[in-house]
Formats: structure tokens, sequence, C-alpha cells
């Protein structure tokens, strides 16, 4: 696909929009979206990239990022991300592009409204110097519904290129990696839609969403990654980490080992990332999951 650099920007009419101006626009191999002006995130996809991912990913109120690019003793974490190890004995989530690679074929813009920025991207899941597995095409929506709220909707679709064997694996599918900071080994929290909360009272448990949140510098803030009711596994189980990580990993609990999908196969997913300022209570992350479901 040839890629071409496109500008998308909001266009406010007096008295029609009266939210935080949403921007984006491609800059290199990255589309940098901003709010009122301010870096909210950046979407890198650039060829030498294991996959595409966001960062930074900004608070509200600090405007500093509630997510880490990369971390010890997993530099694989990249921010938030969607991935999968073991699909066709390949791997599309650990370092090593020489393992496999999830390779954006460009950004293109399919949309722009009143307080939000659209954009597209189609990627090809392959192994260097062999035929594509997996094409996936992604439609990524970014809001900003008030001062202390933004929205990253994520929606993908996977088409099986070949026949694709996906194995039992906890590398899987959507996923963040919250910064250091913000983690519950220093002084953060994870909690699900149950009100469970932690590592040990979260992980492997199905929920619609988890929300991690934290205090640096005496500003609260976190992200949630909310699950739509139409998924496939949905509500997924989650893999939980008290470092930091967090995903719903259907394939570390797939019925019968593994996952099978015929040539021309497809399925669909879609998330919304609310980054928020407080903590999962403040922010009402329950009633944005209702939002979520009914369209908002």
């Amino acid at each position: 696909m040839r890629w071409t650099c496109w500008v998308l920007a909001m266009v406010v009419c007096a008295g029609a929009w009266a939210g935080p101006r949403v921007e984006a626009k491609v800059e290199g191999r990255s589309v940098v979206v901003s709010v009122d002006g301010k870096v909210f995130t950046v979407y890198k996809f650039g060829e030498e990239q294991k996959y595409p991912y966001f960062f930074p990913v900004n608070g509200p109120g600090s405007g500093a990022s509630v997510t880490t690019e990369t971390s010890e003793p997993y530099p694989h974490h990249h921010s938030l991300f969607f991935g999968c190890d073991k699909v066709n004995g390949a791997n599309y989530w650990q370092e090593g592009n020489e393992r496999g690679q999830i390779v954006s074929q460009g950004i293109s813009v399919s949309q722009a409204a009143e307080g939000e920025a659209r954009f597209e991207d189609v990627c090809l899941w392959r192994v260097p110097g062999q035929e594509a597995v997996i094409r996936d095409a992604r439609r990524i929506r970014v809001l900003a519904p008030s001062e202390s709220l933004r929205y990253i909707d994520f929606e993908i679709g996977i088409e099986a290129l070949v026949d694709v064997v996906i194995e039992k694996t906890n590398h899987s599918l959507f996923a963040a990696r919250m910064a250091p900071e913000l983690s519950v080994k220093q002084g953060g929290v994870l909690v699900n839609a149950e009100g469970k909360s932690g590592e040990k009272e979260t992980y492997g448990v199905a929920s619609p969403w988890c929300d991690y949140s934290g205090t640096r510098d005496g500003v609260t803030e976190g992200l949630a990654i909310l699950q739509h009711p139409s998924n496939r596994w949905y509500p997924s189980p989650w893999f939980t980490r008290d470092y930091g990580f967090f995903s719903p990993t259907p394939m570390e609990w797939i019925e019968g080992g593994k996952l099978e999908l015929k040539k021309g196969e497809t399925f669909r997913l879609r998330y919304r990332v609310v980054v928020h300022a407080g903590d999962a209570q403040a922010a009402d992350i329950a009633g944005e999951f209702e939002k979520f479901v009914k369209g908002d």
C-alpha cells in the first residue's frame, strides 16, 4: 500500500463544540495526536519496529506518560500495543524481528468530527522473507470528552491469509505497560470491574475491564482498558502483574489449548482505553464502561 502523509484536523465551529480540541497529524512514521495543542499520544508505526504501538500516552493532569515505552526485565512491553506469540510457530510479541513482525502498510485518514481524530492502519504479520500469515485492519479514534478524560478507541479486524494455529500463550492481544511509578509495587492500584485488586485477585479472572492508577509527583492518574461485549471471548480473563502490566488475554485460557483459523476466516475486537485523572472510582470507570457499551 502506498503511504501518504495526511493531516487530520478537527474543525471547530463557533458554539458547536465546547470541549477540548483534538488534532492528529502524520509526522514521518508516527501519528501525533494532540489535545488543545499539547501532545496526548503518538502512534508509532516504523518499519523497524516489532509492531506498531502508542507512546507516550500522557495523563490529562500531569502531561507525563502513564505508560512506559520499555522497561526491564521485559523490554518488549511497549506502552500500549497489540500482538501475539505462538502464531504458526512465530512470535509477534517479544523482541527479535527475525522471529516475526507486525508491519504497518501505511496510515490513512478515515474521518474527522468535532472533538475527535480518526485514522486507520493495515498491518501484515510475517516472518522476514516469508509470506504474511495475518492481515489486520485497525480503526483508531481519539477523543477528549472532558479536561480530565481521554479515550483511545481501538478496533481491529483479524484476517487469516493462510491456515493459522495460535497455541496457548499468555502473550496475547491488547496490552498496556504502566509507568513504574504508577505500579502496585510502588503504591498504585490495579482493580477490575468486580472490585478485586492487585495481581493475586485479578490474574486469570474474567472481567469487562481493569484499571491501573497511581500517584506521581502529587498527581493521581490512571489508565483503564475496557472490552466490548461484542468481542469474541468476552469477557476475557486478564493477565495482570503488580509491576505494571495488564492485558485481557484469551489465548492463555483458550479452549482446547489452541485457536485454529482457516484461510480467509476473520474476527473483530473492540477496546476502549480511558486515560483519566484520579483513580478508578473518581473517574467512574464503571460508568465509562456503560457509555462504551451504549456507543457513547
